[in-house]
């Protein structure tokens, strides 16, 4: 599994750039994303 850092305009829910947020931190939310692996598990 991974993580991974997405931003997030509060108002409209629509992702923006990292470099959006810094402009407008009252605005926006950073957060952490998990995504699931790509192997599955074979099942016994």
């Amino acid at each position: 599994m991974g993580n991974r850092k997405v931003v997030r305009d509060t108002e409209t829910g629509q992702f923006v750039e990292s470099g959006e947020a810094k402009k407008r931190p009252k605005t926006t939310v950073t957060e952490t994303v998990t995504t699931p692996s790509k192997k599955k598990k074979k099942a016994s």
